[in-house]
């Protein structure tokens, strides 16, 4: 009898597995999901639309820019106001869609091109180390030319003088260049009244401005930001560009 149910145990112990076997090859297989966070975008929350109600503040761009002279203007004119409200459309321009190649060799892509850049109320022409190549760029003088009949004010830093006496836009008003550069702009555009680059840093004639260019681009952006505001929002922007440590940076 002892025999009997011993291998009466076994029997369903049998059946019992086989049942078991045959379940788990009939029930489909749960996959193993290895769950990757995904980063949030970051880009979105940055970009500034393009407001047709605001004004427009262009940035000339081309290869060889000294880009300080582009990044202090979009410094000034891309903060907001005390109510974190924008102010201003800041764009990039240059000749064609390509990236450009800054002087000191960061890529930029543009906004937009001669062709399709939208009304301007400023346009800044920044400078390059070698400005042959531009001031003999006719698309280039022919924008800048085109653009000073729309706009309410025109800013050149450094060498960027150079276009602009090659344009012809500012004939008979006062304009400053780069530290040295002066005596050569004035041979070169004798209808230009080019000021003492020595002691002049700064010059506004008209809707004309100018600058020797590099960290004084700073002060035409931030001119022409109290003109197109007022002296308050200009010295916010000071306040968050912390231009009183670079003023007293040795105290």
């Amino acid at each position: 009898m002892k025999h009997l149910g011993l291998l009466a145990s076994l029997f369903f112990a049998a059946i019992l597995l086989s049942c078991n076997t045959e379940k788990s090859k009939s029930s489909p297989e749960i996959e193993q999901t290895d769950y990757v966070e995904v980063p949030s975008d970051t880009l979105t929350k940055h970009l500034k639309p393009f407001k047709p109600e605001l004004p427009t503040i262009g940035l000339l761009m081309f290869n060889g820019v000294l880009q300080g002279e582009v990044i202090a203007t979009s410094d000034v004119f891309g903060k907001p106001n005390q109510n974190m409200e924008q102010l201003f459309n800041v764009i990039t321009i240059a000749e064609t869609k390509k990236p450009i190649t800054t002087e000191e060799g960061m890529h930029f892509v543009p906004d937009y091109t001669f062709e399709n850049c939208p009304k301007l109320t400023a346009l800044f022409v920044p400078s390059g180390y070698d400005m042959y190549a531009q001031v003999r760029n006719q698309k280039m003088i022919e924008f800048i030319q085109r653009k000073n009949e729309e706009t309410q004010y025109i800013v050149s830093n450094c060498a960027g003088a150079q276009l602009i006496g090659e344009s012809g836009i500012a004939d008979g008003h006062k304009i400053v260049t780069y530290i040295g550069g002066g005596k050569e702009l004035q041979e070169t555009y004798p209808n230009l009244k080019v000021q003492d680059d020595s002691v002049v840093t700064f010059v506004e004639d008209g809707k004309f401005s100018s600058s020797n260019g590099n960290l004084t681009s700073y002060i035409s952006a931030l001119n022409l930001v109290e003109k197109m505001t007022s002296p308050e929002h200009r010295q916010f922007v000071e306040d968050y560009l912390y231009i009183d440590r670079l003023k007293n940076w040795e105290e």
